[in-house]
């Protein structure tokens, strides 16, 4: 593994074999890398994986940009592909990544062979919204506490979490001090809410896998079926259960579905 730092952001290299196709990871709200542990040696044994730590988030600049937009995200992630010799790559992008692998599909397409949209919207659905701003009032009354408190109900079915109530405690402690300012979540969630491509989804005609739960609490999965619907060369997977956490909760499953799709087997 090799990692470095281009303008703020913190990325790894992960080399596969010999002349492996580039896979980018692009992570959800959380912005940090390591969210993809479970989809590492699935994806290092075909490709060369890039991750990274979006801007304001993790071991990146806790600063955003001026323009903390979905469009800042995707050249962020043009910002490591041109720091570590990347010139073109297929990207893998859960909730917040996928729109800026949307995003980057519309500004620089030739930068990009696949596109994985994970969770993922063109417009912000009525649930999403509610749900955004039922976690933003929270964090503004009460602290990050609160904010960590009800996000795995957002998250993880709720089976899961009777089931794995003491991991969670456990692990709150460490998230709160990670969590990034609350100045930095309110302008990322503010970016999430104002994207709306919704008018140009048929420009975007590279290969698509666009992959939803079906009891995804945060992100209705009818956003991904529109998603599939509207873009000219996309395939739809809709995993049974999993939630918004899917790719954690149903790995293998879902590892299955990325390397046949990235690779052309699937």
């Amino acid at each position: 593994m090799h990692t470095g730092t281009t303008q703020g952001l913190h990325y790894e290299i992960h080399d596969g074999p010999a002349d492996a196709d580039t896979v980018i990871l692009s992570a959800g709200f959380s912005g940090t890398g390591t969210m993809w542990e479970p989809q590492m040696a699935a994806l290092t044994a075909r490709f060369r994986v890039l991750r990274y730590d979006q801007r304001g988030t993790g071991r990146s600049d806790p600063v955003l940009t001026a323009d903390a937009s979905v469009e800042a995200m995707a050249r962020d992630i043009l910002a490591v592909m041109d720091a570590t010799d990347t010139l073109q790559a297929h990207l893998v992008g859960q909730s917040a990544g996928g729109l800026a692998g949307l995003a980057l599909a519309l500004d620089r397409p030739e930068r990009l062979e696949r596109l994985v949209v994970i969770s993922g919207w063109s417009r912000a659905d009525p649930h999403l919204t509610r749900a955004l701003a039922a976690l933003t009032r929270l964090l503004e009354a009460f602290g990050p506490a609160a904010w960590v408190e009800a996000a795995p109900l957002f998250h993880y079915p709720p089976d899961w979490i009777s089931r794995n109530d003491a991991r969670l405690r456990a692990e709150a402690a460490r998230q709160i001090i990670a969590l990034p300012p609350t100045g930095v979540i309110l302008a990322r969630l503010d970016a999430l809410l104002r994207f709306d491509i919704d008018d140009r989804l048929d420009e975007i005609d590279l290969p698509v896998l666009v992959c939803a739960a079906a009891d995804d609490a945060l992100v209705p999965p009818r956003c991904s079926r529109w998603l599939a619907t509207a873009l000219p060369n996309a395939t739809l997977d809709i995993t049974p259960r999993g939630g918004h956490a899917f790719p954690e909760l149903a790995a293998d499953s879902f590892n299955a579905t990325l390397i046949g799709f990235l690779t052309g087997e699937g």
